[in-house]
């Protein structure tokens, strides 16, 4: 999803550049990034980039609400299906908006849902339909059902399956994200991680307010952007939002009533007036020539780059370090010396960032959104367990840890990447007009919605299962269980003034362990 990030944005900002460049210099940038600067360097960069992408975020969707609604406003409009058909002068003073149904409108004034839905554009074919698009479950849920020739009434149990799945997979994976959880190591004591840990969840939940609005103001006021694929299509709804300022004035100006300043005004100049009216080139007069939807557009774009480069820099520094540290300092050459491992952790960094690099390039037909809910799903079936069974469960034994962890993990892998191939091989064929390669494959897909959800969606099995496996292999090898288990889980969970920790260490120091 970072790859595809950086591909849609690139793209963006130099115009007829291919996704797939955007993706190969992001990539090569972090790169080089994380195997210079390493765990400290990404510290840094992570703290400073998450208030740029905060702010590049939230002052466009707050000018943008200022000029044409908010949120409820926008939201309501899906629902509102009387857009203006006709907007004509009485002669006099005010205006009349005569509505779809007939309903008129004069020396009124419009409510801010009737004036979103007077902004509103005409929705492509290509675009949901509102009552779709609104319902509780969305089309992203009832795609597969959809495909199956389902009707609506029976569409739901695959829709409730495919919800509660995902939020499986957003709540369980947000706790085994390897970028959130290699955070822990740069906080000096348990009660600092602690503080850390609040207030991540505090900053991450405000951070999520925002797409939603986007997505809803995109849908009305950008709804050409279902007509394109890639990275021309939705994805790039952050970027291109903004900029519709240019083509619009203040409220202000628009708030001049028909009588001079202080004029009564009518229910048209009163509010924002729908871009195609006869109404719209007296209405929307610039009072500047300030490209301000551009220059918002540009912030929101450092943004973009603030996000994609922060996660990416920390699931890289993640990886290359399990595979320097774990892999090849304990595994493959435990006597290895500490510039030796460092050596391994550059090399491991451009390898992993090279396979990121080219599997970004793979992605430019599948959504961010649709992939985000992927990862989440893969760290919760493997992390997530790992951690809840070791922390509470004084049973674990390292075999159950590996073979739940990595069952679950990659179990989900395999579904998800299965049903991703699936797609991009689909979508890939109707943008060339040839034949489906994976027509078998599809077919099944169709007659078999259900299977189809639990390998694009497949936390709501994948993570009982590991929980599972990690049971019954820990059962079957208890022996292993270190004999002062008790010892490990009092000092793992007892508050750290006690001085516990420093206590066992010295005693295991002793003993000679």
């Amino acid at each position: 999803p970072q790859m595809k990030g950086a591909g849609v944005t690139l793209a963006y900002v130099f115009p007829g550049l291919p996704y797939w460049v955007g993706v190969a210099v992001v990539g090569a940038v972090i790169t080089l990034n994380v195997a210079l600067g390493g765990m400290k360097g990404i510290t840094l960069v992570q703290a400073f980039q998450y208030w740029a992408k905060m702010f590049a975020i939230s002052v466009p969707i707050f000018v943008l609400m200022n000029v044409y609604g908010d949120y409820g406003s926008q939201l309501g409009a899906s629902q509102y299906t009387a857009t203006p058909v006709k907007i004509v002068s009485d002669g006099k003073t005010n205006d009349t908006v005569i509505l779809q149904g007939g309903d008129v409108y004069k020396n009124t004034l419009l409510t801010p849902t009737q004036q979103a839905a007077m902004l509103r554009k005409p929705l492509p074919e290509k675009a949901p339909a509102d009552q779709k698009w609104i319902s509780p479950f969305g089309p992203l849920t009832t795609k597969a059902a959809a495909k199956a020739g389902l009707k609506a009434e029976e569409q739901k149990p695959f829709s409730l399956l495919y919800t509660y799945s995902l939020i499986i997979a957003l709540v369980c994976g947000t706790a085994g994200l390897p970028h959130i959880l290699v955070r822990f190591y740069t906080n000096p004591d348990g009660v600092a991680a602690k503080r850390t840990t609040m207030w991540v969840m505090i900053l991450i939940g405000i951070f999520y307010v925002f797409p939603p609005v986007f997505g809803v103001m995109g849908r009305n006021l950008l709804p050409e952007l279902y007509l394109g694929a890639g990275s021309k299509g939705t994805d790039k709804v952050v970027l291109e939002l903004p900029r519709i300022l240019n083509e619009q004035g203040g409220r202000g100006e628009r708030g001049k009533g028909g009588k001079g300043e202080g004029g009564t005004g009518s229910a048209i100049s009163s509010a924002p007036v729908h871009p195609f009216s006869p109404a719209a080139n007296t209405a929307n007069k610039r009072t500047d020539k300030i490209p301000w939807g551009s220059i918002l557009s540009g912030i929101t774009c450092a943004g973009a780059f603030a996000a994609f480069m922060s996660t990416f820099s920390g699931l890289l520094v993640s990886m290359t370090g399990a595979l320097a540290h774990d892999v090849y300092g304990r595994i493959l050459r435990p006597k290895s010396t500490p510039e030796q491992r460092m050596r391994m952790f550059k090399f491991g960094a451009v390898l992993i960032g090279g396979i990121a690099i080219l599997l970004g390039t793979q992605v430019e037909l599948l959504d961010i959104n649709f992939m985000v809910g992927q990862a989440f799903a893969i760290a919760a079936a493997s992390y997530f367990p790992l951690l809840f069974m070791s922390v509470w469960w004084r049973g674990m034994t390292q075999k159950g840890a590996a073979t739940g962890m990595l069952s679950g993990g990659l179990l989900a892998l395999a579904g998800i990447t299965l049903t991703s191939v699936s797609d991009i091989v689909l979508k890939t064929a109707q943008k060339n007009g040839t034949p489906n390669p994976l027509q078998g494959l599809e077919t099944f897909w169709i007659g078999h919605p259900g299977i189809r959800i639990l390998c694009e969606q497949p936390a709501i099995w994948a993570v009982p299962l590991a929980i599972g496996l990690m049971i019954v292999v820990s059962k079957l090898t208890r022996k292993d269980i270190p004999a002062d288990i008790r010892a490990k889980m009092l000092v793992l969970h007892a508050p750290e003034k006690l001085g516990l920790k420093q206590e066992y260490i010295q005693e295991q120091q002793g003993m000679g362990h």
